[in-house]
């Protein structure tokens, strides 16, 4: 421990660097490998396959097995599918596959920055040996020879930092293996996509002429029957609304018809009243011949009164 407290801050920092990428290493590690048996898990299931990773493998095996038959070639589909659609757990995985010799380059780095600065300690007592001073700075000595201790512990400390976390790390990548559950992914799907999807599909690729006749013809009947399908929909849909064309004529000429009966009954009774009206309009005009008569007569007795009136005055 003693030497520990007296190692220099570089050594420190050398060891703090392993650590801190140790750390980082063993979550990557459970992270990529958590990951990966979970895609496995759902590639090894019967569940929906319509989206996710295994929904787009899927799509791009259909799409390459119509193209080009039973000579697609799965693994590639699979491996480019998860190049596309995996590429942080791939670098992840690039990354703890260096990281063994990483650990132990930073402990090769931490020794010889140790050696380097025990061979710079010990250079420096050296040069006192040649001078008339010898005497003097024999007091510095042990000074000096434990700066020369601190830089070897640097290179022990850091090396055996480095070499014990490639070790361990070593361990739980052969316990945890990425590669091995990446490949155990592959071939799953390998499996699942020549054995339960292929038989399902049918390809544009024919392997000779009479295969590519029967798949014209089987494409003709598909044809023929959608077709004959829609039109059957469409007369159905014609019949229907022609059906409820006549309905709704029907019904309008009904109220139509309700409606010029109104409408004649209207007129009826409107006829009836100007037969009223031409019968009072008669008898007014004979009220009026007959007042105009009476009013005539009353001026000429008004006349005949005032013609009187005056020759009686004379």
């Amino acid at each position: 421990m003693g030497a520990i407290r007296t190692m220099p801050t570089a050594g420190f920092v050398v060891i703090v660097i392993i650590a801190a990428l140790f750390a980082l290493a063993v979550v990557l590690l459970l992270y990529v490998y958590a990951r990966y048996k979970a895609l496995t898990l759902r590639a090894e299931g019967d569940g929906e396959t319509g989206s996710g990773f295994r929904g787009a493998i899927l799509q791009d095996y259909i799409a390459a097995y119509r193209k080009y038959g039973a000579d697609v070639n799965t693994p590639a589909i699979i491996s480019e599918g998860i190049a596309r659609r995996l590429s942080g757990l791939l670098l992840c995985e690039r990354f703890l596959n260096n990281a063994v010799s990483l650990f132990v380059t930073l402990g090769l780095f931490g020794t010889f920055l140790g050696l380097s600065l025990s061979v710079s300690s010990l250079t420096e007592l050296i040069g006192y040996s040649n001078t008339s001073e010898w005497l003097s700075v024999l007091d510095s000595v042990g000074g000096g020879l434990m700066s020369a201790l601190g830089g070897m512990g640097v290179a022990f400390y850091t090396s055996l930092a480095g070499a014990a976390c490639s070790i361990v790390l070593t361990v739980l990548r052969t316990i945890f293996s990425p590669q091995a559950q990446r490949e155990r992914l592959e071939t799953r799907l390998e499996l699942w996509l020549d054995t339960e999807i292929a038989p399902g599909l049918y390809t544009e690729a024919a392997a000779d002429d009479a295969t590519l006749v029967k798949r014209m013809i089987g494409a003709m009947e598909r044809s023929a029957e959608g077709v004959s399908n829609t039109l059957q929909d469409a007369a159905s849909s014609y019949i229907n609304a022609m059906q409820a064309a006549a309905g709704a004529l029907t019904r309008s000429v009904s109220a139509n018809r309700e409606a010029i009966e109104s409408f004649d009954r209207v007129v009826s009774r409107f006829n009836d009243g100007v037969h009223d009206f031409s019968e009072v309009d008669y008898n007014l005009r004979g009220s009026v011949e007959r007042m105009d008569l009476a009013v005539r007569d009353l001026a000429g007795a008004m006349r005949e009164i005032n013609r009187r009136m005056g020759v009686d005055s004379q």
